[in-house]
This record gives structure tokens, C-alpha cells and sequence, in this order.
């Protein structure tokens, strides 16, 4: 029994030795990684931003932990953040390239790709963005035309309370579609709804402990375990996506494109190079990207808007009273009517600092090795710019905490918008439709708000702002009480 016991013991040293993680020199501190699981076991997945805090406490603005036995170092601090993303830019803009994600998209599309084909796609993406009117009256009106339809629905529900979480997904998904493809589908179309169905099911598994599972332990990547049913979602979108695609191929006019998916197959025939990086494949998931982005952050930024007006009730009047005297007899509001809505500008960044739907970004990596804030950090190390930190920074905001619209009003009650405010990030990886989300949020609140008044249901029982953590965060299931305004 004690000579089990000792080769036992033996067994387990020699196993511990053999998977030990040694820290580089002068990396960045951080809690004592366990062999094979690196920290992962000491962070608790359901409030990770909480432990993440904690670290940064005790540990510093920069610090390290390990994901299995992959170094990754953690970004905290509005400083830290623009010293890596912004001054040293090009050195942190790298991707990841073992994660779930990464196999998940097969090196298509452009969030997660490296090299030329991230530059030139992101340059394409770009230009055609700007010339299919972001920013301008067409994208207006392409905005508002989708909005009549929500606002039709919330029509035939006053005086109810609805629950409004896919409501708000199908109107963000239409809205991203019109640029892709030159056209909206109906609420019950079958892509549509097929669509942000597969989405919803694979944002779980990648915000739940399956994704990090696969992450940390390579060798059980290929037994049939949950995880595989996000490469069986991403199959069946690219399918439907590649249909879309057939449907373009068959009835576009060379040079007069309906969207952005004509314009990519311009440039394919264009080209004409078997060696491009402009190809079907790459068209797919590179609007399998814009959809995801285009739909998710949106969407989950008007839940969160939504619930805290419904909740802050002077909030929402003293919004709807400047609508109200800016719009005057106009019928609908422009993009451009902004700048005379200071409050209401102020309300809508103050939803997007609080919802904070991608805490952690979209994880970077280095491209050579570097020294930020002191330490020495190695070509191709993980980096996790840690969002959250900078949204409710306490040495930037007035009101870290609390759902406040003053966040974003200096003393004369002029909108302005602190360094700290980075909910789309920073530096050259910083999010493509910035432009877009920014028109539509503001077309669709001051729409809703000069339309309807929206109320806390009276047996919803006490709000609950906690959000639900994950790659974009959301908050938990509500219901809407809607009333038709005077």
C-alpha cells in the first residue's frame, strides 16, 4: 500500500514537472497557473469581469494568467489600453489563431484574420461601406424604412407588455442585410429566422464552459462532445449564406451592385487571380462576420437602453422632451438632428458605456515581441483588452456605477465624449460598423421615444441589471410595457 502510494506520488510529480508552466522573464504578474489548466479553474466563468477586477487590484493594470498553458496578459485601465492599441497599434493588432473562433471560421472573413487578407478586406469593407451611403440620407432611409415595421408591431401592442429580445435581433439583422445584400426580409422568412436562431444558439456555447474546454485541452476537440454542435451551426449558416451568394451571382448587373455582396463579386471578376485572397469562400465569411457584429452588439445595446429607460423614468421624459422641441412637425428624425439633442445623444453613450456588450473585446495578439508598461511580452502572446475596466474606469466617469446620461455632459449641459469611451475599441482593429450602429441607435430611440412611452411592467417584480457575461453580454429576459404617447 505505501509503495502504491509513493510511486503514486512520484507519478503525479514527475506529471507535474513535465506539465509545468514557467513564466518568461519579466512577463507580467499574475496568479499561480496549475498545471494543464493553467487558471481556469481559479476564475469563476459566470462573473469573470469580478475576478478579472480582483486581479487587477492585486496584480496591476497589466497582468497574466493562462488559459491551459497559453499566456495570455490582461489589459486594464484607459492608459494601458491606448498605449497598446492606439501608440503601439500595429504591434498588437495580431489574432489568435488556436481558439474555438479561429476553427470555427476557417481563416475566412475579416474580425479574426492576420496579414493581407485582414488589411485588404478591411480596406474593401471600408470604402464599399461608405460608398453604399454610411453616413448619408440613403442609409437614412434605409434605417427608418425598417424601423416603420417595428414600430408598426409595437403599434398593435400598446397597452401590453411584449418581450422584446428577437424583436430587436430581427430588426438590427434586417438593417445589416440591406447593406449586404440590397434587401430586407420578412420577420418570418426562413434565413432570417434560421439565422439568428443558429447565432443565439452558438453565442451560449461559446459564453459557457464547453468553449473553454475546447480551448484548454486540445485533445478532446475531436470526441463528440458539445461543443461540436458550433461547427454544425457554422456549417448550416454558411450554407444558407452561399445560397444567398448563388441567388447574387445569377441576378446582379456587373457595376451596378445592390449591396455589398455584388460589390465583393465585382471585385472577384476584377481580379480575376486564382491567387487572390477575393474568393466565394472568403465572401461567405466575411459577411458571416458583418452579420454576426451587425446584429449582436446592436440589438443587445437597445435591451439594455430599453430596460434602464423603462426604469428611469425622468430619463426617458427628459429625452422625450427634447425630441420632442427639436422634431417640432418634422416627420421623421435625421442622423444630422443629433447635434441639437445633447441629453438625448448623452442617454444613448451612456446605454452603450453600461451594456458593455463586448467586455473583453475580440482577443488580440502580438505581432513581435514588445515591452508595454514595463514588462517584456513575446511575439504572438494572447492579449485581452479588458473593455469593461475602461467603460467603468472610477477615475474617469462621474458616475462609474449608475445608469447617468451626466457622464456625457459637461457643466453647460453640452454633449461630449470622454477618451474613455471605447465600447467599439481602438486603434486599427477597431469595430468596422461603428458608423452604422451609431446611425441606428439613434434613429431607432428618438423614433420609439417620440412614438411610444415605454413603462417597468407592474408584476415584472424589482429590475435586474446584472447582464449575462459572454462574448457580447446581454441583459437577462425582460418584458417591455408599451403605451402610445399623446
Amino acid at each position: 500500500m505505501l509503495g502504491s502510494l509513493i510511486l503514486l506520488w512520484i507519478g503525479f510529480s514527475l506529471l507535474f514537472l513535465l506539465f509545468r508552466t514557467r513564466r518568461p522573464n519579466n512577463f507580467p504578474p499574475g496568479p499561480r497557473p496549475i498545471p494543464i489548466f493553467g487558471n481556469l479553474l481559479q476564475l469563476n466563468l459566470v462573473d469573470l469581469l469580478n475576478d478579472f477586477k480582483k486581479l487587477s487590484e492585486r496584480y496591476g493594470k497589466v497582468y497574466s494568467i493562462y488559459i491551459g498553458r497559453m499566456p495570455a496578459v490582461v489589459l486594464n485601465g484607459v492608459q494601458v489600453m491606448k498605449e497598446a492599441l492606439a501608440t503601439q497599434a500595429v504591434v498588437f493588432a495580431g489574432r489568435p489563431q488556436d481558439l474555438m473562433i479561429n476553427h470555427l471560421v476557417e481563416g475566412t472573413g475579416v474580425v479574426l484574420t492576420t496579414g493581407p487578407i485582414w488589411k485588404e478586406h478591411r480596406r474593401f469593407a471600408l470604402i464599399t461601406l461608405r460608398n453604399f451611403g454610411l453616413g448619408k440620407r440613403s442609409m437614412e432611409e434605409r434605417i427608418l424604412g425598417e424601423i416603420s415595421y417595428i414600430t408598426s408591431h409595437l403599434e398593435k401592442n400598446a397597452g401590453k407588455a411584449i418581450e422584446p429580445q428577437i424583436l430587436f435581433h430581427k430588426v438590427a439583422f434586417n438593417i445589416i442585410c440591406c447593406v449586404l445584400f440590397g434587401t430586407r426580409f420578412k420577420h418570418e422568412d426562413e434565413f432570417l429566422q434560421l439565422n439568428i436562431r443558429l447565432f443565439e444558439e452558438n453565442a451560449k456555447i461559446f459564453n459557457g464552459p464547453w468553449a473553454m474546454i475546447y480551448d484548454m485541452l486540445p485533445l478532446l476537440r475531436h470526441l463528440p462532445l458539445p461543443f461540436q454542435k458550433v461547427f454544425q451551426n457554422g456549417n448550416k449558416m454558411r450554407k444558407s449564406l452561399g445560397e444567398q451568394v448563388s441567388q447574387h451571382k445569377k441576378s446582379r448587373v456587373p457595376g451596378e451592385p445592390r449591396g455589398l455582396t455584388d460589390c465583393y463579386l465585382d471585385e472577384m471578376e476584377k481580379r480575376g487571380d486564382d491567387d487572390s485572397s477575393f474568393n466565394e469562400k472568403q465572401l461567405i465569411g466575411f459577411l458571416l462576420d458583418l452579420l454576426f457584429a451587425g446584429t449582436d452588439t446592436t440589438s443587445n445595446t437597445l435591451l439594455f437602453a430599453f430596460l434602464h429607460l423603462m426604469t428611469h423614468p425622468d430619463v426617458q421624459g427628459r429625452c422625450q422632451k427634447e425630441i420632442d422641441e427639436v422634431l417640432g412637425e418634422k416627420e421623421q428624425a435625421s442622423f444630422e438632428d443629433r447635434h441639437m439633442m445633447p441629453y438625448t445623444q448623452a442617454m444613448i453613450h451612456e446605454a452603450q458605456r453600461v451594456a458593455d456588450t463586448v467586455p473583453l473585446n475580440v482577443f488580440h495578439a502580438t505581432t513581435k515581441d514588445t515591452r508595454l508598461m514595463g514588462y517584456d511580452i513575446p511575439k504572438g502572446t494572447l492579449i485581452i483588452p479588458n473593455l469593461s475596466s475602461v467603460l467603468n474606469e472610477e477615475s474617469q466617469w462621474k458616475f462609474p456605477h449608475d445608469f447617468n446620461p451626466s457622464n456625457f455632459l459637461n457643466d453647460q449641459g453640452e454633449f461630449v465624449k470622454p477618451e474613455a469611451f471605447m465600447p467599439f475599441s481602438a486603434g486599427p482593429r477597431m469595430c468596422l460598423g461603428e458608423g452604422l450602429a451609431r446611425m441606428e441607435l439613434f434613429l431607432i430611440l428618438v423614433t420609439l421615444l417620440r412614438r411610444f412611452k415605454f413603462v417597468w411592467p407592474d408584476d415584472a417584480g424589482v429590475p435586474d441589471y446584472t447582464p449575462i457575461f459572454g462574448i457580447t453580454q446581454r441583459p437577462k429576459p425582460y418584458r417591455l410595457g408599451v403605451r402610445l404617447r399623446l
